[in-house]
């Protein structure tokens, strides 16, 4: 008796044109919002980006890998676009963005519900922190240079550790996670009605939940506050 003829099924790609589609519309719309975060004012050299909130909303829709692509390639684009900050700068601009919004979206995917996202966002917060202080020890001395014109030394880096670049990331850090809370669920609501992305099988997506809305407001309205004291806007 002959063996039965089975049909081997191709295995379904991991992105498909839809998703590829969505990443690189997130990854155009990530570009515009750094180009327009650089209207906020500074904190000393340092700029605000806001490009993190769509960062998360690809790597919560899409994954830890989605949210890698988006922040490397938005990041890549400003290199070679508008930002002034070089090769270094693109460097930080890649780890920042990806400690944040990687380390996000892997908790939301675990947890995927309201808590799953604001413990993904607080632990994505915490960890961009520490790598950015890290990386700016180690970093910031080979290209940034003092008043005379001569590079910083470490020993000065560490000195703006804790007074320049440990609050400038955690305002940073808590404004993109408050703007997260806010604007994730009307944007992929959006993208769900264009057929970018699959309905949400979740019945939680689909309540109204006023104390989430409040708690979003305040914790943004909190960072943007804290955010201009040390721009010295007020």
């Amino acid at each position: 008796m002959s063996a039965p003829t089975v049909t081997a099924t191709p295995a379904r790609s991991k992105m498909d044109t839809k998703t590829i589609t969505s990443i690189a519309m997130l990854t155009g719309v990530s570009v515009i919002i750094a180009w327009m975060s650089k209207l906020m004012p500074p904190v000393m050299f340092l700029d605000f980006d806001f490009k993190h909130v769509v960062v998360c909303v690809g790597g919560f829709t899409f994954g830890p890998m989605a949210a890698a692509i988006i922040g490397i390639l938005a990041s890549f684009i400003e290199f070679i676009t508008f930002s002034g900050t070089g090769p270094f700068g693109f460097l930080m601009n890649a780890l920042g963005t990806c400690s944040f919004c990687c380390t996000a979206s892997w908790v939301y995917k675990k947890n995927h519900t309201k808590k799953g996202a604001v413990l993904g966002l607080s632990a994505g917060l915490i960890f961009m922190v520490a790598v950015m202080l890290l990386w700016n020890y180690l970093i910031t001395p080979l290209y940034m240079t003092g008043a005379g014109g001569e590079l910083v030394t470490r020993a000065q880096v560490a000195a703006m550790l804790p007074t320049l670049f440990l609050p400038f990331n955690l305002a940073k850090g808590g404004m993109n996670m408050a703007a997260t809370l806010l604007l994730y669920k009307p944007v992929v609501t959006a993208l769900r009605k264009s057929g970018l992305v699959p309905p949400s099988q979740a019945a939680e997506g689909k309540k109204f939940n006023l104390g989430f809305l409040l708690f979003s407001l305040a914790l943004l309205a909190t960072f943007v506050t804290y955010a201009l004291v040390l721009a010295g806007v007020i």
